[in-house]
């Protein structure tokens, strides 16, 4: 019988944007863009700041963020043509961060993800298109864990399909 290690515990901790990043964001986006907040009339926008919904009335703003290449500063590493960037929604100002959120943040039950890991150079080492199913959160944990399973990811970005938004990250602990 051929028996195989047990893959490493998905990383519980999922990670917003940075406050030093916001703060930089809510002057000039990572594609050199004047941010331009504006009253949210309906609510509902994904707020990468603090890990949940926008509510009507609240100031937000849409950014152009560089994940990777925040991370790729943070580390030293390169990723050369895998930096992208893409727009987020956050707080027009500072918000505190995540307050207890509960799971991971905008699983919802039939969700489609994408579930991306990298290498310790900022290098794609692959992905997953992920339905959430009736299990969301269950749904991501697996993910995660079968990302991290792979002994080179260092960090994993979680999208949404059908924009291909950057929802939050996980990193492996050093």
């Amino acid at each position: 019988m051929t028996t195989h290690p047990a893959p490493r515990p998905a990383l519980r901790a999922v990670r917003p944007v940075a406050p030093a990043t916001l703060a930089a964001l809510r002057v000039r986006d990572d594609a050199g863009r004047p941010c331009l907040p504006y009253e949210d009339p309906e609510g509902g926008a994904p707020l990468r700041c603090c890990l949940r919904r926008s509510r009507p009335g609240e100031r937000i703003a849409l950014v152009s963020y560089a994940p990777l290449r925040r991370w790729a500063a943070e580390t030293g590493a390169d990723p050369g043509a895998y930096d992208e960037q893409g727009p987020v929604f956050i707080h027009a100002a500072g918000c505190g961060g995540p307050a207890g959120v509960p799971g991971h943040p905008f699983a919802h039950p039939g969700a489609l993800r994408t579930v991306r890991r990298y290498d310790d150079r900022g290098r794609i080492l692959g992905g997953r298109a992920l339905s959430l199913g009736e299990e969301p959160d269950a749904a991501l944990e697996e993910a995660l864990a079968e990302a991290f399973a792979d002994p080179e990811a260092a960090l994993v970005h979680v999208r949404a399909t059908e924009f291909g938004c950057f929802l939050f990250e996980a990193r492996r602990p050093r």
